[in-house]
């Protein structure tokens, strides 16, 4: 038989049905309230391609290097047409519309995907997959081909040969389902996703749940204590959409909220108090805390869809977190490397010895190993695991460097320099703005520097216990995470640092800095195209993007085009070329580089439209340093001609200048989804001061009343006309910043790695002091 029903499908029947129709069959034989529907089963897909005669030729297909972009493209494609151009047996057909029609003539239903390997404890293809809403009759069977086909997007290619796991082993089965035309819905973990705390999660929203699951809207939040039955916090958000049924196409649709149900709250203490019980009982058939979702439809609660949380661990943190706690949690972390590593001290030092050089402590962490000074770029082949590097600066071009050193230190730069921002997201404890590091110290001496105090001492800390990580896999701990109405993302200077990044439990990227995914290889762009041509340069920024793109999906990762001073761009290999400038900070960089050299533009913009035809939907394009609406007119046509359509992808600018912020209402009228304030520009721009100069560093201030006025301002403008605001400066990891916004009601708040999670908690105290105020 084709089909099977969910009445009849069970957990055993996981190789038959996949992961999602038996967690369904489950939910329906406890006795739990399910929508009715049926299994076209994952032996009619493996039948299909192997009487037809074309699974050799599909496993063959998709047999590629998925590296290589366009190797990836062409398999999908090909994969694609090989299962969409073949015909299903017409006995096949009969038994889908038949089943089809016991649900119910002209009815609505869901078709979705169910893969056989989905929500194994080693492998999650979760989301890789299609669904297709409200489809009736004349589509069901070529949408069950379509779900079929999905088994082989680019983004499950890659993600399968990346986990080395067969093709061949997987099927596909097709859950159709009876559409709930929700009112409300949303998802419920029925213990915390972090800790497995007693608390249910509650998130809901209204229509139907694909804009909560998606991200397209923040939700409602509660908190129940397990316990005691007892809303302990309930978050209302400001729903601006729904996703809902087009009565007269049937097609899924967004619009807009009512403005009365705006910010009023979705669920009642009852309908909780309901959800509640599902939830236990959810819990309780499986043995294990679940991810449920479900939806309300004339006073019913229907349960979608249940999974297992796999986020909890047995301490109640990160399970792949290993490292000591930090200065703030009890203790210091330390990374012993090198010679220090040994338990014996070079030379007896304990890393208590005398205070050599001083400067900010940028980066928190206690690291021990050798000096090793980089003056020349030729001198990062000798940084070897576990050195500590000093230099005058970091460039872009070091990245490789950084990510082996156990620690940095410069002579050069505050907070906000490159070296600060890089270290932070490696986790690489970090010392800037010495002044004189280069000079104080001698290459192979020992030292310890400590990213907290911002000392670098003679000698080395003795460990026997402590082992230093591999930087790439370090990961932050992951206490319990608030749940709140103003999205926390975090930034991301490094593709390199998206898993360490995504292991915070963020919202999404707010901000991912394109010029390092080419400068780290010490090359300009006009240099690397040369070189390699158009199509290895684009290959480039496709893997950077993918990386962080793949890590988070399907949260949004903000990626801003290119913004490289030319400063930066003559250290680099092709740099002889770049125009000699007094102050590059305001000179040729950001979108009017851009603007200027559309050639080497489009090629970023090239980059952007094969992410989305790989499927990574989660991506959104932020262009830096904008100045006024001529700007964002002259970038949205570059999008069109590079095959972009800008009213179906979410892009937006930056707010980095006094202009931008006072002219933000004829950016809008342009058709920005979004603005993003770089706090680090704005700063310097409104205040004059260049904040990669130590000497005026006490007059860099992003707090400044001008400054906070701009943003302010902009927040309050951008409200009005339904611009998403946000903030990916330094600033927005800073409390006093995070009030500020959160009282302002900022769309997001993008923080850096480290202070993801204190980010959270404080925009947690700021909305429940407006919420109590209100009530007040």
């Amino acid at each position: 038989m084709a089909v099977v029903w969910l009445d009849d499908v069970r957990a055993a029947d996981l190789g038959t049905v996949g992961g999602k129709a038996a967690s369904l069959g489950e939910l329906t034989a406890a006795g739990l309230p399910v929508p009715p529907g049926f299994v076209v089963t994952a032996e009619t897909y493996r039948a299909f391609i192997e009487d037809a005669g074309i699974d050799e030729e599909l496993f063959e297909a998709v047999d590629v290097d998925h590296e290589d972009s366009a190797a990836l493209k062409e398999a999908h494609e090909r994969a694609h047409e090989l299962i969409v151009e073949t015909p299903v047996p017409e006995e096949v057909r009969e038994e889908i519309l038949a089943a089809y029609e016991e649900i119910g003539e002209d009815a609505f239903v869901a078709v979705r995907s169910s893969a056989t390997a989905e929500d194994l404890p080693d492998a999650s293809f979760a989301g890789q997959q299609e669904t297709y809403l409200n489809v009736q009759a004349d589509d069901l069977v070529e949408r069950v081909k379509e779900c079929w086909a999905s088994l082989f997007s680019q983004r499950a290619i890659y993600y399968r040969n990346r986990k080395d796991f067969p093709h061949e082993e997987v099927d596909i089965a097709v859950v159709v389902q009876e559409m709930v035309a929700a009112e409300k819905s949303g998802v419920m973990f029925t213990s915390h996703p972090s800790t497995g705390e007693p608390r249910i999660i509650i998130e809901a929203a209204w229509g139907l749940g694909e804009a909560v699951v998606s991200g397209t809207v923040s939700p409602d939040n509660y908190v129940v204590d397990r316990g005691t039955k007892a809303v302990e916090t309930a978050t209302v958000a400001d729903k601006k959409v729904m996703m809902e049924k087009d009565e007269e196409t049937g097609e899924t649709v967004e619009r807009e909220v009512e403005e009365d149900r705006r910010n009023a709250r979705v669920l009642s203490d009852e309908e909780i108090s309901e959800l509640v019980e599902l939830g236990e009982r959810v819990e309780e058939h499986y043995g294990e805390p679940q991810d449920v979702e479900w939806a309300v439809y004339e006073g019913d609660i229907y349960m979608l869809q249940s999974r297992p949380i796999t986020t909890i661990s047995e301490s109640g943190t990160n399970p792949e977190s290993e490292t000591v706690e930090a200065a703030g949690d009890g203790g210091a972390e330390v990374a012993s490397a090198g010679n220090g590593a040994s338990g014996d001290g070079a030379n007896g030092a304990s890393g208590d010895g005398d205070v050599l050089v001083q400067g900010l402590g940028a980066s928190p962490g206690i690291a021990s190993g050798e000096a090793r000074i980089v003056t020349k770029l030729d001198h990062l082949d000798q940084v070897g695991d576990g050195d500590i590097i000093v230099t005058e600066m970091t460039m872009p071009d070091m990245v490789p460097a950084m990510k082996r050193a156990a620690g940095i230190v410069t002579d050069e730069g505050g907070m906000t320099s490159h070296a600060a921002i890089v270290s932070r997201e490696l986790g690489v404890p970090a010392v800037v703005g010495t002044g004189s590091g280069t000079r104080e110290l001698d290459d192979d001496q020992p030292i310890t520097i400590d990213g907290d105090k911002g000392t670098v001492r003679e000698g080395v800390v003795e460990s026997e216990d402590v082992q230093r990580e591999p930087i790439e896999e370090a990961r932050p701990k992951t206490p319990v995470k608030p749940m709140t109405a103003t999205e926390v993302k975090v930034n991301v200077s490094i593709p390199e640092a998206a898993e360490r990044a995504a292991a915070t439990g963020a919202d999404g990227v707010g901000l991912l800095r394109m010029e390092h995914m080419i400068l780290s290889t010490g090359k300009t762009p006009a240099k690397y195209i040369s070189d390699n041509g158009e199509r290895a340069y684009v290959d480039q920024l496709v893997e950077g993007m993918r990386t962080a793109a793949e890590e988070f999906y399907p949260r949004p990762v903000r990626i801003r085009t290119l913004d490289a001073p030319t400063d930066e761009f003559r250290q680099l290999d092709g740099g002889d070329d770049e125009p000699k400038e007094h102050n590059p900070m305001l000179g040729y960089r950001g979108i009017r580089r851009s603007l200027d050299n559309p050639e080497v533009f489009k090629h970023e913009l090239e980059a952007f439209r094969r992410m989305f035809e790989m499927g990574y939907d989660n991506v959104e394009i932020m262009f830096p340093l904008v100045n006024d609406a001529e700007d964002v007119y002259r970038a949205k046509n570059l999008m069109r001609e590079a095959g972009i359509d800008p009213d179906k992808r979410s892009w937006g600018v930056m707010i980095e200048t006094p202009a931008s912020a006072l002219g933000v209402e004829e950016m809008a009228g342009a058709g920005i989804d979004f603005v993003s304030f770089g706090t680090n520009d704005l700063t310097q721009y409104t205040l004059a001061v260049d904040r990669n100069n130590e000497n005026v560093a006490d007059r860099f201030d992003e707090l400044h009343p001008s400054v906070l006025k701009l943003i302010g301002d902009t927040i309050e403008t951008c409200r009005e006309l339904g611009v998403k605001t946000s903030i990916c400066g330094q600033a927005g990891s800073k409390p006093k910043m995070v009030q500020f916004l959160a009282e302002k009601g900022v769309s997001s708040i993008s923080a850096n790695i480290d202070a993801v999670r204190d980010v959270q908690h404080e925009v947690k105290r700021v909305e429940q002091r407006l919420i109590l105020d209100s009530v007040r």
